[in-house]
């Protein structure tokens, strides 16, 4: 009980340290760069939580990264890797936008349960693919969701350059690859005057079924029993390849709903910079470390999403107060992202080493006996 006890405190403390040990690289770049290190993070914390504003923007950057952050534990806890949270926000919001533009006179209690709903079925059906392909084909589900994040980029481009174009501005001069301001009908409920919305409270609720769905039902008793022994689990009875593909559909369909949720809440219309990432933000791949960050859990993904929320708020802030480059704010998230990482696979190996020292040990104890 001991041991299960300190697994799980080191679950927690190893990525905070992680995390610190990023932000003291980078204080080191910031006095390199002549800038004070406590002055820079002492606005980077007042940019994310100085004001029921600021923190409201904390808020609205997490809600993205915690639908996809629940994504990838539901899909880790089943053996599966799915880096492919990119092009399922890009195929959720693009099926939030269908039904939003479709339906535009639904009232609004019809229209934006109706298009959550299809952004979705839109990151399943982009997760699915994904699925299908690796149970059906053995494809590695990393390269497969890379290239599907690709794939969704440039159809999001095609459709934003043709039938999705914002028709004001198609037969200007100078085409604006986005599409019309979706009707008000559709937006989520805000809290007046900040850019607080409604989805970071569905983030929550979410992540709260995620968490009953993985350790409370049969449903997650497998997927789980599948992540930690697929064989095992075969000759008990247990499906891989189902649950498996459920994982990914599962998955998916959670990155889908986060692109849903920006759109209503945030955007209220797709748009695009030439790639994916002028929509998502990053969100899709800033979501998987925000998961590492929890451990992997769905409760856990819920600070580390507001955390990362705040460091991309906070950074804003930091360079407009110290006067660092642009390009450090990005190596400061790039430092947290590489540490944290690299404390998870740290973690993983530790994990396995003891395993096999257990196993070494067990047998010599029945020896001497």
């Amino acid at each position: 009980m001991k041991s299960f006890d300190l697994s799980r405190l080191n679950a927690i403390i190893v990525p905070l340290v992680a995390g610190g040990l990023g932000l003291l690289v980078g204080a080191v770049m910031l006095l390199a760069l002549g800038a004070n290190p406590l002055e820079a993070y002492a606005a980077m914390a007042q940019g994310a939580f100085g004001s029921p504003n600021a923190i409201a923007d904390t808020l609205v950057k997490a809600g993205p990264l915690l639908f996809v952050g629940i994504g990838t534990c539901i899909a880790y806890r089943c053996g599966v890797i799915n880096i492919g949270g990119e092009g399922q926000l890009v195929m959720g919001a693009l099926g939030a936008t269908a039904v939003a533009l479709t339906f535009q006179d639904t009232p609004a209690v019809l229209l934006v349960p109706a298009s959550l709903f299809a952004g979705f079925l839109g990151g399943a059906f982009w997760g699915g693919i994904a699925g299908v392909l690796k149970v059906k084909f053995g494809v590695n589900e990393v390269l497969s969701t890379i290239m599907l994040n690709s794939i969704a980029g440039f159809f999001l481009v095609f459709l934003l350059t043709g039938v999705l174009i914002d028709p004001t501005t198609a037969d200007n001069a100078i085409k604006i690859p986005q599409t019309q301001r979706l009707p008000n009908a559709s937006d989520l409920a805000r809290w007046v005057p900040t850019r607080l919305h409604a989805g970071i409270a569905l983030g929550i609720v979410i992540a709260i079924l995620a968490y009953i769905l993985l350790w409370r039902t049969t449903i997650g008793y497998r997927i789980r029993a599948v992540g930690f022994n697929p064989r095992a689990s075969k000759y008990a009875g247990i499906s891989v390849q189902r649950y498996q593909l459920l994982a990914f559909l599962l998955s998916g369909a959670l990155a889908g709903l986060g692109g849903a949720v920006e759109l209503l809440g945030v955007t209220h219309r797709v748009f695009s910079d030439g790639s994916a990432h002028g929509f998502t933000g990053n969100a899709g791949f800033n979501g998987i470390v925000a998961a590492l960050f929890g451990s992997l859990h769905p409760l856990g993904t819920i600070p580390a999403s507001i955390l990362f929320g705040a460091l991309l708020v906070g950074a804003n802030s930091l360079q407009r107060t110290v006067q660092v480059p642009s390009a450090f704010v990005i190596t400061l998230d790039g430092l947290i992202v590489v540490f944290v990482v690299a404390s998870q696979i740290w973690a993983q190996r530790r994990s396995v080493k003891r395993v096999d020292e257990t196993r070494v040990a067990i047998p010599s104890a029945e020896t001497s006996q």
